[in-house]
Protein backbone atom coordinates (compact mmCIF):
# COMPACT_ATOMS: atom_id res chain seq x y z
CA UNK A 1 0.00 0.00 0.00
CA UNK A 2 1.23 3.24 -0.90
CA UNK A 3 2.39 6.23 1.66
CA UNK A 4 -0.79 8.15 0.31
CA UNK A 5 -3.09 5.32 0.67
CA UNK A 6 -1.65 5.00 4.24
CA UNK A 7 -2.83 8.24 5.00
CA UNK A 8 -6.35 7.91 3.48
CA UNK A 9 -6.96 4.86 5.39
CA UNK A 10 -5.43 5.66 8.66
CA UNK A 11 -4.70 9.33 9.34
CA UNK A 12 -7.26 11.67 9.43
CA UNK A 13 -7.48 14.74 7.70
CA UNK A 14 -6.29 17.96 8.92
CA UNK A 15 -9.31 20.87 9.70
CA UNK A 16 -9.03 23.70 8.25
CA UNK A 17 -9.51 27.00 10.16
CA UNK A 18 -12.67 28.30 9.12
CA UNK A 19 -12.46 32.44 9.19
CA UNK A 20 -15.14 34.60 8.54
CA UNK A 21 -15.09 38.08 7.96
CA UNK A 22 -18.52 38.94 9.30
CA UNK A 23 -17.48 38.19 12.85
CA UNK A 24 -13.89 40.17 12.37
CA UNK A 25 -16.49 42.89 11.21
CA UNK A 26 -18.52 42.38 14.32
CA UNK A 27 -15.87 42.61 16.87
CA UNK A 28 -14.42 45.91 14.80
CA UNK A 29 -18.06 47.52 15.61
CA UNK A 30 -17.96 46.49 19.19
CA UNK A 31 -14.35 47.66 19.80
CA UNK A 32 -15.73 51.00 18.13
CA UNK A 33 -18.70 51.47 19.88
CA UNK A 34 -17.00 50.92 23.36
CA UNK A 35 -14.41 53.82 22.44
CA UNK A 36 -17.22 56.01 21.55
CA UNK A 37 -18.71 55.61 24.48
CA UNK A 38 -15.72 56.07 26.37
CA UNK A 39 -14.97 58.76 24.66
CA UNK A 40 -18.62 60.68 25.27
CA UNK A 41 -18.26 60.04 28.56
CA UNK A 42 -14.94 61.46 29.26
CA UNK A 43 -16.07 64.86 26.72
CA UNK A 44 -18.92 64.96 29.10
CA UNK A 45 -16.83 65.00 32.42
CA UNK A 46 -16.34 68.57 33.41
CA UNK A 47 -15.47 67.72 36.83
CA UNK A 48 -12.45 70.19 38.80
CA UNK A 49 -10.95 70.69 42.02
CA UNK A 50 -12.77 73.29 44.33
CA UNK A 51 -11.99 74.26 47.05
CA UNK A 52 -15.26 73.55 50.15
CA UNK A 53 -14.92 74.94 53.79
CA UNK A 54 -13.34 72.69 56.34
CA UNK A 55 -15.08 74.27 59.17
CA UNK A 56 -17.82 76.87 59.30
CA UNK A 57 -15.73 80.56 58.28
CA UNK A 58 -16.39 83.97 59.85
CA UNK A 59 -15.43 87.36 57.88
CA UNK A 60 -12.41 88.59 59.42
CA UNK A 61 -10.89 84.83 59.86
CA UNK A 62 -7.54 84.23 58.06
CA UNK A 63 -7.57 80.77 56.06
CA UNK A 64 -4.54 78.92 54.11
CA UNK A 65 -5.13 75.22 51.84
CA UNK A 66 -5.44 73.38 55.47
CA UNK A 67 -8.43 74.90 56.81
CA UNK A 68 -10.21 73.89 53.03
CA UNK A 69 -11.05 70.61 51.32
CA UNK A 70 -10.64 70.33 47.79
CA UNK A 71 -14.00 68.45 46.42
CA UNK A 72 -14.25 67.47 42.63
CA UNK A 73 -17.67 68.76 41.12
CA UNK A 74 -19.24 69.81 37.95
CA UNK A 75 -19.68 73.15 37.52
CA UNK A 76 -19.35 73.91 34.13
CA UNK A 77 -19.69 77.98 33.18
CA UNK A 78 -19.89 78.93 37.02
CA UNK A 79 -16.39 77.49 38.24
CA UNK A 80 -14.59 80.82 37.98
CA UNK A 81 -17.41 81.86 41.01
CA UNK A 82 -15.60 79.54 43.27
CA UNK A 83 -12.80 78.83 45.13
CA UNK A 84 -10.29 77.05 43.04
CA UNK A 85 -6.40 75.90 44.32
CA UNK A 86 -4.58 77.81 42.17
CA UNK A 87 -6.61 80.89 43.73
CA UNK A 88 -4.98 80.49 47.67
CA UNK A 89 -1.66 81.99 48.03
CA UNK A 90 0.85 81.28 50.26
CA UNK A 91 0.28 83.97 52.81
CA UNK A 92 -3.77 82.75 52.81
CA UNK A 93 -6.80 84.77 52.20
CA UNK A 94 -9.03 86.56 54.58
CA UNK A 95 -12.84 85.26 54.85
CA UNK A 96 -15.53 88.46 53.54
CA UNK A 97 -18.37 86.96 54.21
CA UNK A 98 -19.89 83.47 56.03
CA UNK A 99 -19.45 80.32 54.73
CA UNK A 100 -20.80 77.10 56.19
CA UNK A 101 -19.07 74.27 57.14
CA UNK A 102 -18.67 71.62 54.03
CA UNK A 103 -19.98 75.02 51.75
CA UNK A 104 -18.31 75.08 48.46
CA UNK A 105 -16.26 78.55 49.38
CA UNK A 106 -17.51 81.54 47.17
CA UNK A 107 -14.58 83.44 45.15
CA UNK A 108 -16.35 86.45 46.35
CA UNK A 109 -16.44 85.81 50.26
CA UNK A 110 -12.29 85.60 50.43
CA UNK A 111 -10.00 88.52 49.86
CA UNK A 112 -6.23 89.44 49.83
CA UNK A 113 -5.87 92.61 51.39
CA UNK A 114 -8.68 92.79 54.12
CA UNK A 115 -6.76 92.09 57.06
CA UNK A 116 -4.66 95.26 56.04
CA UNK A 117 -8.00 97.60 55.00
CA UNK A 118 -10.12 96.45 57.95
CA UNK A 119 -9.82 95.76 61.43
CA UNK A 120 -12.91 94.25 63.88
CA UNK A 121 -14.47 96.29 66.57
CA UNK A 122 -17.33 95.35 69.06
CA UNK A 123 -19.96 98.21 69.53
CA UNK A 124 -22.90 98.41 71.79
CA UNK A 125 -25.84 99.94 70.37
CA UNK A 126 -28.92 101.45 70.68
CA UNK A 127 -32.46 99.64 70.46
CA UNK A 128 -32.99 96.31 69.00
CA UNK A 129 -31.53 95.22 65.74
CA UNK A 130 -33.03 94.63 62.60
CA UNK A 131 -33.77 91.10 61.05
CA UNK A 132 -31.55 91.77 57.93
CA UNK A 133 -28.82 92.44 60.05
CA UNK A 134 -26.78 89.23 60.27
CA UNK A 135 -23.52 88.31 59.74
CA UNK A 136 -21.63 88.86 56.43
CA UNK A 137 -24.35 91.72 56.14
CA UNK A 138 -23.54 95.49 55.52
CA UNK A 139 -24.45 97.95 57.85
CA UNK A 140 -24.03 101.87 58.42
CA UNK A 141 -23.21 102.96 61.74
CA UNK A 142 -24.47 106.33 62.87
CA UNK A 143 -23.65 108.08 65.87
CA UNK A 144 -25.16 110.86 67.75
CA UNK A 145 -23.40 112.74 70.44
CA UNK A 146 -25.16 113.66 73.68
CA UNK A 147 -25.29 117.57 74.67
CA UNK A 148 -27.06 117.08 77.76
CA UNK A 149 -29.33 114.76 80.04
CA UNK A 150 -31.14 112.78 77.32
CA UNK A 151 -29.84 115.81 74.81
CA UNK A 152 -28.11 114.39 71.63
CA UNK A 153 -26.99 116.14 68.65
CA UNK A 154 -28.74 115.28 65.52
CA UNK A 155 -27.18 111.60 64.02
CA UNK A 156 -24.70 110.99 61.27
CA UNK A 157 -22.76 108.22 59.54
CA UNK A 158 -19.31 107.26 60.58
CA UNK A 159 -18.85 104.51 58.87
CA UNK A 160 -20.65 103.42 55.44
CA UNK A 161 -20.95 100.02 54.39
CA UNK A 162 -19.50 98.14 57.42
CA UNK A 163 -19.77 94.24 57.41
CA UNK A 164 -21.30 92.47 59.96
CA UNK A 165 -19.20 89.65 61.75
CA UNK A 166 -21.04 88.58 64.07
CA UNK A 167 -23.93 89.26 66.71
CA UNK A 168 -22.45 89.35 70.51
CA UNK A 169 -23.70 87.34 72.87
CA UNK A 170 -25.63 89.21 75.49
CA UNK A 171 -24.07 87.33 78.79
CA UNK A 172 -20.72 88.92 79.68
CA UNK A 173 -21.06 91.86 77.55
CA UNK A 174 -22.70 95.18 79.42
CA UNK A 175 -25.83 95.95 77.67
CA UNK A 176 -28.73 96.09 80.26
CA UNK A 177 -30.47 98.85 79.18
CA UNK A 178 -31.87 96.97 76.18
CA UNK A 179 -29.15 97.84 73.88
CA UNK A 180 -27.69 94.92 72.21
CA UNK A 181 -23.83 94.47 71.19
CA UNK A 182 -22.42 93.68 67.23
CA UNK A 183 -19.00 93.23 66.20
CA UNK A 184 -18.59 94.87 62.47
CA UNK A 185 -15.66 95.24 60.57
CA UNK A 186 -14.83 98.99 59.75
CA UNK A 187 -11.89 100.43 57.53
CA UNK A 188 -9.10 101.70 59.60
CA UNK A 189 -9.13 105.08 57.99
CA UNK A 190 -12.29 105.29 60.54
CA UNK A 191 -11.37 103.20 63.54
CA UNK A 192 -10.53 106.47 64.94
CA UNK A 193 -14.31 108.28 64.18
CA UNK A 194 -15.89 105.14 65.67
CA UNK A 195 -13.53 104.33 69.01
CA UNK A 196 -13.86 108.47 69.54
CA UNK A 197 -17.46 107.88 69.67
CA UNK A 198 -17.24 105.06 71.94
CA UNK A 199 -15.23 106.95 74.35
CA UNK A 200 -17.55 109.96 74.47
CA UNK A 201 -20.47 107.31 74.74
CA UNK A 202 -22.27 108.57 71.96
CA UNK A 203 -25.45 107.21 71.07
CA UNK A 204 -24.27 104.31 68.51
CA UNK A 205 -26.61 102.67 66.21
CA UNK A 206 -26.65 100.55 62.72
CA UNK A 207 -29.13 100.17 60.42
CA UNK A 208 -28.72 97.67 57.82
CA UNK A 209 -26.80 99.45 54.46
CA UNK A 210 -29.37 97.50 51.68
CA UNK A 211 -32.83 95.88 51.73
CA UNK A 212 -32.76 92.21 52.18
CA UNK A 213 -33.21 90.35 49.03
CA UNK A 214 -36.96 88.59 48.38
Amino acid sequence: MTSAARDRAGTPARRRFWFDPRFAIGVLLVAASVAGVVAIVGAADTSLLVYAARDPLAPGDRIDGDDLVATSVRLDSAAELYLLPDDVPDDGLVVTKPVADGELVPASAVGSMLGEQQTAIVLAVNGELAASVVPGSGVDVWSARQIGSGLFEAPAVIVSAATVVRLVDREGFVVDDGSAAIEVLVPRSQIARVLEAVANDDAVSVVPASLPGK
